[in-house]
């Protein structure tokens, strides 16, 4: 059955502040120790889903009564990071969007890979978005419209070699049909002049990283 929203809680980054983002409404995936942080703060996952090598037998045993299904996989003998899977289980429930919590942190490796693990979504029109206490990240290969969420800055960064006819409205820094290559920190820390801003692209991969210090 398609969903509206699924949103994924990891073990990464993550504090309660971020969990203002959840609805009642949302499917909720508590992806490995990401589960337990849910149901410590009174938020019952759908589904709990990962290897949970890094929680204790007994918070293993609180995640699977507080969750309504559990799937666990081998630690060992698993081509995905749990994440993945999660993002996985969510792409089958084809929904309309997905918010990614947790996923990125001291780890750069697991950022870098979450931040590309956007695509599969994008790929299938899925409109898809990772947050942290710093960041709101998301993913556009056309057009799209940034909000003000309480954030400093607005970066672009190319995900593909080559992004072309990037257009800028609402910004302090306006862009009219550039063109950013990968190691380019042209677009780096601009900053939204009216309540949202559009950001339009004709070919490529665009990162959208809202942030703060």
């Amino acid at each position: 059955m398609p969903a509206g929203r699924v949103v994924i809680v990891a073990g990464g980054k993550v504090t309660a502040d971020c969990l203002r983002y959840l609805d009642e409404e949302d499917y909720i995936i508590g992806a490995d120790r990401g589960a337990l942080f849910l149901i410590e703060h009174g938020f019952r996952p759908a589904l709990a889903v990962g290897d949970f090598d890094s929680v204790p037998e007994e918070a293993l045993e609180r995640i699977q009564a507080g969750s309504n299904e559990t799937i666990s996989c081998d630690p060992v003998n698993k081509d995905l990071t749990d994440s993945e899977l999660a993002l996985d289980y969510a792409l089958g429930l084809q929904p309309q969007s997905i918010v990614m919590i947790g996923v990125t942190g001291t780890r750069m490796d697991q950022t870098l890979a979450s931040i590309q693990m956007m695509t599969r979504a994008l790929q299938r029109q899925v409109a898809c978005s990772i947050i942290d206490p710093n960041n709101y990240i998301t993913l556009t290969g056309s057009q799209a419209v940034v909000e003000q969420r309480g954030y400093t800055y607005v970066s672009l960064l190319p995900l593909t070699p080559e992004v072309t006819g990037i257009t800028l409205k609402g910004f302090q820094y306006p862009l009219n049909q550039a063109t950013l290559k990968l190691g380019q920190s042209l677009a780096v820390s601009n900053v939204l002049v009216e309540s949202t801003g559009t950001v339009t692209i004709e070919s490529g991969l665009l990162i959208i990283i809202q942030s703060k210090d």
